[in-house]
Formats: C-alpha cells, structure tokens, sequence
C-alpha cells in the first residue's frame, strides 16, 4: 500500500504587507509534493511496517538512476524529513550528488536496534530488547529489493543512523559489510549492553579479508563515558584498513550532532566531481582516517 504525502501551500498574489490582518476572499492551494510512504507486511519482522521515499527533482529524466541513501528512524516523525532537506541542498551546492532517500520508520528502537543479549538488568528493563538480526534481515531481504525493483536506482547505496540507529549501523558494517556500499554512525550507542559490539570489533574485523572494507564514517558528539569508551574499540578495530573516517565533534551534544552534522556526512557519502573554493568550508577533516 502507497500513499504520496504533501505540503498544503498558499499561493496568494499581490498580497499588501498586511495582507495578513484581512484574510483574502481566495486563494489558490496546490499541493506540494515531498515523497511517498509504502507500508506492506513484514515477514521478517511478523508485522505491517512503513518506509518512506523521496526522489530527488531530475528523477523527472527517465534516462538517469540514482543512488539510495537509506535512513534508520526514518519516519514522518523521525529523521525523514531533515534528511531529505539536507540533502536537497546538498545537491543544489554540487556538494553532495542528488540520491533517492529511503527511511525506514522504527517501532520499538529498544527492541529493533539492539542485539541479543544475557544482561540480566538491561532484559529487566528492555526485556523487548535483540532483534537487530531480524531488522537487517527486513532491510536486506525486503527494503532493499522493494526498492531496487520500484524505482531507478544505479546501484550505489549507503545506510545511515544516529544514537541506537547508529550503533545499528556499526553493527551492520562489522557483521554484513557487503550490504551497503558505505555505512555512516553517528554518535553511536556503543555503551550498550557493558559495550559488547565494540569489544567485539577486533575480532570481527580480523576475520574480514583486507582491501575489501566498504566506506564507513564515524562521528561522535561530547558524549564521554562508555559511549565515548566504546567508539574509541571501534577506532582501535578500524587502524591498518581503508576507507574510513573518523570525526570527533566535540563541540556538539547528542542531541545536536546528527542535524548539524548531515551536510558534511552525506558529501562523504555521495561526494561530486565539482570543484569547490576552499573558503566554502567543504573541506572534509577526519581525525583518524583510512
């Protein structure tokens, strides 16, 4: 099931400067379209889920295909629709490439997020908790070919999380890296569960064969703590391979990061062929890199 949803806008000639203070008589309304949202019934997940789609303005060229930006939390009400301004403008500076976003719209974060686990205090709390395998598996054996056979896609694709979503994604690198062709987390929960993925990290790490690592970039707001703890076993895993980068941005909180952060991340994602002066400030700096 689909359903295009849209922005009523108002578009009222010659209005005076208190146009406002006397409504007009009439005015025309047309409907602005942003994107679509398809929901249809999971198996991998045993229930109806929802994903939400935006295609950029020269999908309009029959003749062209796009890459897919796919966003975890990507409801209408998550981090959809950021995302998709983000990138719009991306496009319009020749900062980023125009892409096809793709968010899927999470339930239950606590369960759909997170691995199994045998803490006892986190099931007392969060006895929801470990279904991560079961949520990749609804990205890879349904979004990825709903979209793959729906829309003009050339192929190249990257994932993209903050927070839980974001250790989401670390997951997915580590466990299924030729999923996507480049993975983003941003201020990851590494503390989860005493940091068991990023103590995992190395061993993962090493049973993958070098040279084929896709892209993957990493950021982290003030955090400190296990949250900090744990990005830096991540870093530690990542040392002798390529494609990464590392940002710290210590300047940001958790909860300002990810909005101020997108610009800079989607040009690592999807760079451009354009020159840029370099007073623009697009210069991307990694703390660590590969």
């Amino acid at each position: 099931m689909a359903h295009r949803f849209a922005l009523a806008l108002a578009l009222v000639a010659g209005c005076s400067s208190n146009a406002f203070a006397t409504p007009p008589a009439k005015t025309d309304v047309k409907l602005v379209s942003i994107g679509e949202s398809h929901s249809f019934v999971s198996d991998a997940l045993g229930e109806e889920r929802t994903i939400n789609v935006y295609l950029p303005p020269n999908y309009s060229d029959p003749n062209r295909k796009f890459p897919v930006l796919y966003v975890v939390d990507g409801g209408l009400d998550q981090d959809f629709m950021h995302v998709v301004g983000t990138s719009h403008l991306g496009s319009i500076w020749a900062r980023s490439q125009e892409v096809i976003v793709v968010g899927i719209a999470t339930k239950d974060r606590r369960k759909e997020l997170t691995a199994p686990t045998g803490n006892p205090e986190l099931l007392k709390e969060f006895p929801q908790a470990g279904y991560s395998g079961f949520f990749l598996k609804h990205l890879a054996e349904e979004v990825k070919p709903f979209i793959a056979r729906s829309f003009r896609v050339n192929g190249q694709d990257a994932i993209i999380g903050e927070s839980l979503a974001g250790m989401f994604v670390v997951e997915a690198y580590l466990r299924q890296p030729n999923l996507f062709d480049a993975y983003a987390a941003i201020s990851p929960s590494l503390w989860w569960d005493d940091q068991r993925l990023a103590k995992q990290a190395e061993g993962l790490m090493k049973t993958r064969k070098k040279g084929t690592d896709p892209r993957l970039y990493l950021s982290i707001a003030n955090e400190g703590g296990d949250m900090q703890h744990g990005m830096d076993r991540v870093v530690r895993a990542l040392h002798g391979r390529k494609n990464w980068c590392y940002t710290p941005r210590k300047a940001m909180r958790h909860d300002t990061i990810y909005h101020q952060s997108m610009a800079l991340v989607l040009q690592y994602l999807f760079p451009t062929d354009t020159p840029v002066a370099p007073e623009s400030g697009f210069k991307i700096r990694c703390d660590k890199k590969g």
